[in-house]
């Protein structure tokens, strides 16, 4: 079907949505819950995204953030932006599309490129929501990731 998304890669964008979720709520680096959350429930997250999606997006936070025992932070992105504030979700969709193109350039695993991804000098950039960084164009920002310089 024209315009559908593979469901896998669907899963990769609520997986990233929920991770960007839990840093706001509770005012962390995006960087700093993927490795809270570690590998196992990455994976698990992304496995299970379909079913996860259905249920209430505060009560599954909930869920990871007591689980992992993730504490409250002092990052708050959020208020320090000056123009509009993009939702988890617009960067969730970021995340999944970097992490899309990248795994599929050097064939890895998508929860390994997923950990990458957030731990590479691009998530700074992308979580700055007073620069344009985060809206660039998706190849913009791949191509910075793989060359390891903004362009």
């Amino acid at each position: 079907m024209l315009g559908r998304e593979d469901k896998k890669a669907n899963d990769l964008f609520f997986t990233c949505s929920l991770i960007e979720y839990i840093a706001r709520k509770t005012k962390n680096k995006p960087s700093d819950i993927v490795v809270a959350l570690g590998t196992q429930n990455i994976q698990k997250i992304y496995d299970l995204a379909d079913v996860y999606h259905c249920d209430n997006i505060d009560d599954v936070s909930d869920s990871f953030i007591e689980s992992c025992n993730i504490k409250k932070g002092d990052f708050d992105n959020v208020a320090e932006c000056k123009y509009t504030i993009p939702t988890h979700w617009d960067i969730g969709k970021v995340y999944k599309r970097l992490i899309l193109m990248v795994s599929k350039e050097q064939n890895t695993n998508i929860v390994e490129t997923l950990q990458n991804a957030y731990a590479s000098f691009v998530s700074p950039l992308i979580e700055d929501y007073n620069s344009s960084f985060y809206y660039d164009n998706p190849q913009t920002i791949f191509q910075s990731y793989i060359d390891g310089k903004v362009y």
